[in-house]
């Protein structure tokens, strides 16, 4: 059995840039294990198969996975899969779509060469010390950016989000990956375990997602479902009302550009975020 699939840039303001996707058609006759093994071996950060397609009410249902186990919820695979949807599969060409995931169903749209996802609503966990990241990072207590709290979000997947100072702190960054693990397992609170650092200096974003995947420490090129979390943050601690580009990548030679939409009225958070996707490639995998 033959299923077709497309390679997308996302987040990418060019080729060759951005987090990499392979967005699989017709995987509806495939098991979870099968997806995984495929996730695998491609080896992108994620992968998603479309599972239901119904074009003329312009919906689709997906699954994500990492090349270790599937996501609830993950922002770069949402908006590269919706424009593969609304640029190569739906011969309407809708402006807006729903995509159905495990946590619900999320609302995208279209706006010239950007797509945007609404989130939903973020939940705040834990906050913690400075101090803890100290035992398994290079960073000083002063590259801390101690206005705002460290805490994990999560709008599907959770991040603890890490405010640093300065752009050298967040440039210069090194973790020790079997002390992080140790941390990110007898402190966070679900399944998804990741760090998400940022700095905001003057009216520059810029950020790094690193996490733990099959015992490697590994970096993101472009983390959406971080984004949501970061968006949700700023607008608790920072401003009701954020328009800003999330700079990541940047030091992976990827460079990623997430472009930040939200305002909070009355405890409710509207989070939106877009991106630019560029196509790579599409062929067919012999399952």
């Amino acid at each position: 059995m033959n299923i077709p699939f497309y390679i997308v840039d996302v987040f990418a303001e060019n080729k060759y840039a951005g987090n990499q996707l392979a967005v699989f058609l017709g995987a509806d006759s495939l098991s979870a294990d099968e997806m995984q093994k495929i996730a695998r071996e491609i080896n992108f950060a994620e992968s998603t198969f479309i599972t239901r397609l119904e074009p003329e009410k312009s919906v689709a249902e997906i699954r994500i996975f990492t090349p270790e186990h599937e996501m609830k919820f993950a922002g770069h695979p949402i908006i590269g899969t919706s424009w593969v949807l609304m640029n190569k599969i739906f011969e309407n060409h809708p402006e807006r779509i729903t995509l159905s995931v495990p946590i619900g169903e999320i609302p995208v749209h279209q706006s010239g060469d950007l797509v945007w996802l609404q989130a939903a609503q973020p939940e705040f966990l834990d906050t913690f010390s400075a101090k803890d990241f100290l035992s398994f990072s290079n960073l000083k207590s002063a590259d801390f950016a101690d206005k705002f709290p460290i805490q994990e979000v999560t709008t599907g997947s959770a991040f603890v989000i890490i405010p640093l100072k300065n752009i050298q702190a967040l440039e210069h960054l090194i973790l020790d990956k079997v002390k992080m693990d140790e941390w990110l397992r007898t402190h966070c609170k679900t399944n998804h375990r990741a760090l998400y650092f940022y700095c905001l200096e003057d009216t520059k974003l810029n950020s790094r997602m690193l996490c733990i995947e099959e015992n490697q420490l590994i970096e993101d090129a472009a983390t959406g479902s971080a984004s949501t979390c970061l968006q949700a943050f700023l607008l608790k601690y920072y401003s009701t009302e954020i328009q800003i580009v999330n700079h990541q990548g940047d030091y992976m030679n990827r460079s990623s550009r997430i472009y930040f939409e939200g305002k909070i009225t009355k405890n409710h958070f509207d989070i939106k975020i877009g991106g630019k996707t560029q196509f790579v490639a599409k062929g067919e995998w012999e399952v």
